[in-house]
């Protein structure tokens, strides 16, 4: 069974810091070109950041944090920047995954791995391995991700796991076969680079996410972009269906 409802069958707690923060790491390239730099060099810096952001939810008490680093569509873009992403997620693997590990943070990461070569499957199994006692921040990074990619894998994992059911399913059926059922459905979900869009992240789990979208370019989010976010995040009113009114009466 999944450790967590989802906001629809019961209002979770609200604190004033977000229990999970998911984010969409947009801008790389933009942030590369406008200093007439090749892509790649965006992807480096990107990696820095990551590594800030980390350490700023660990200061805030962040419990999850999850980052779309490669969607199912990224496989359109040009081979060559498809080649390097790959050989930049194996590299980051090996150079931080000790440092989270030190940490006593756990690396989870979800998407199909099928298309990945065995090597950086192996790599990411043992990393999780490494990481699957610690108990501080789970960091969670989704790789060959997308939303709906999830809801049809749980489902077919549902129906099999369960055809007695016959179709008669509900959202409890279907929760412990998504892929974030470990963790609380996101308080907040940033996405920097200045689109306005989710393209096809977590679109099961943001049903009641608070939206963040900020024009900064991901290598340039930093510590005090990290907690403006935060800060819009406190001034939200997360009624999950209910009144204002209501607000101040206990969760049922």
């Amino acid at each position: 069974m999944a450790l967590f409802s989802s906001a629809t069958q019961r209002v979770p707690p609200v604190a004033e810091v977000p229990k999970h923060v998911a984010v969409i790491m947009d801008g790389n390239g933009r942030w590369a070109r406008k200093r007439f730099l090749p892509r790649i060099a965006g992807h480096k810096r990107g990696v820095e950041t990551v590594r800030d952001i980390v350490k700023q939810c660990i200061e805030l008490k962040v419990e999850y944090l999850t980052l779309f680093a490669f969607s199912s569509e990224n496989w359109r873009r040009p081979p060559e920047e498809v080649s390097f992403l790959m050989s930049l997620f194996m590299e980051a693997l090996k150079r931080e995954v000790n440092k989270l590990h030190q940490n006593n943070i756990k690396l989870i990461m979800i998407g199909d791995r099928s298309r990945f070569d065995s090597s950086l499957i192996e790599k990411i199994e043992a990393s999780e391995q490494l990481t699957a006692n610690n108990t501080g921040l789970v960091l969670t990074i989704a790789a060959n991700y997308g939303g709906r990619w999830d809801v049809l894998q749980a489902v077919n994992k549902m129906q099999k796991a369960q055809p007695e059911l016959s179709g008669a399913y509900d959202e409890a059926h279907l929760t412990p076969y998504l892929s974030m059922n470990y963790a609380p459905e996101p308080d907040l979900f940033i996405r920097t680079g200045g689109e306005k869009r989710i393209s096809n992240f977590l679109l099961w789990q943001l049903a009641y996410t608070e939206l963040y979208f900020t024009d900064t370019l991901w290598p340039d989010f930093n510590e005090a972009a990290f907690k403006a976010a935060i800060q819009s995040y406190q001034q939200r009113e997360r009624r999950f269906g209910r009144t204002s009114e209501q607000l101040t009466e206990p969760p049922r």
